[in-house]
């Protein structure tokens, strides 16, 4: 099976044409990488046709953040896609998407939007939810597949799929993480040398919480095990830390039990990095 490029939504239609069975579709800004390969799998083990679209968004980049330096490398990323076995890859350009320059009415993110990402970087998700909108519509997929790293995206995806009846169903896929640890971006390769050493230090302070959690202890006790780890860590410069119900966003109060989110933000060097893990609050060990 031969993977086809194509960069117009006439050359996509024509691409998937009238294919039977399930759809699904990958979405990404390029530079893809593990991350990006383990979402091609699950979406090539569960669907008949598999799309995965490379297009970086201006939409969902602030005035002065890295969208002139991102990197663009869709020779390799459909060098990837195709040893994954997609089907078609569909990289269009920005007059493509937009044709008529930025749209005028954009998928606004509500109240989930402005927390978190949304604080540190206003209108993000309105361009990430916009953009999902639109590819979804070109794709017509019957599966989306997301990574769970970026937590708060997907909740917003899921959230916009179900108030706007969107006919696809969003599938969470487990953070990929290298052999040290870190989590899988493809801003990880802004990194100097000298950088991962500091970078590490976010999946370090996760995985001391997700130890303090595992002993029962309280969510105060296991926002300040993340903090020990962060604070004052050479080269990390801290967004933000937050303990949150998973499905609202919301701060988990001291005598909060069950699961909850614990995302982190952070910069290592000029480069911003997220990262997030699932925790059972106030839960006593199993013997």
């Amino acid at each position: 099976m031969t993977t086809r490029l194509v960069h117009t939504r006439a050359e996509l239609r024509a691409a998937v044409g009238n294919r039977p069975g399930e759809i699904g579709v990958v979405m990404s800004l390029g530079a893809l990488h593990d991350g990006h390969r383990e979402l091609i799998r699950t979406a090539r083990r569960t669907c008949d046709v598999v799309l995965v679209t490379v297009f970086l968004n201006p939409l969902q980049f602030g005035p002065n953040e890295d969208l002139t330096r991102y990197p663009r490398t869709l020779e390799d990323d459909v060098a990837l896609c195709a040893s994954e076995g997609v089907d078609v890859v569909f990289a269009p350009d920005a007059d493509e998407v937009y044709p008529r320059g930025r749209p005028q009415i954009l998928v606004h993110a509500g109240p989930l939007g402005d927390v978190l990402e949304g604080a540190s970087r206003p209108g993000h998700f309105d361009g990430v939810l916009t953009v999902v909108a639109k590819l979804l519509h070109m794709t017509g997929p019957d599966l989306t597949f997301f990574g769970a790293k970026d937590a708060q995206q997907v909740l917003l995806v899921r959230r916009m799929v179900d108030d706007l009846d969107f006919p696809v169903q969003v599938v969470t896929v487990p953070t990929v993480r290298d052999a040290d640890g870190l989590a899988l971006s493809s801003r990880n390769t802004y990194l100097a040398e000298g950088d991962r050493e500091a970078a590490l230090t976010l999946s370090r302070a996760l995985r001391a919480a997700e130890a303090v959690a595992a002993m029962g202890k309280g969510a105060d006790a296991v926002r300040a095990a993340a903090l020990d780890v962060l604070r004052d860590a050479p080269g990390v410069g801290l967004d933000y830390l937050a303990l949150v119900r998973a499905e609202t966003l919301e701060d988990v109060a001291p005598d909060y039990t069950g699961e909850a989110l614990l995302a982190v933000a952070a910069k290592v060097g000029p480069t911003r990095l997220i990262d997030n893990v699932t925790v059972t609050i106030g839960t006593e060990p199993s013997p």
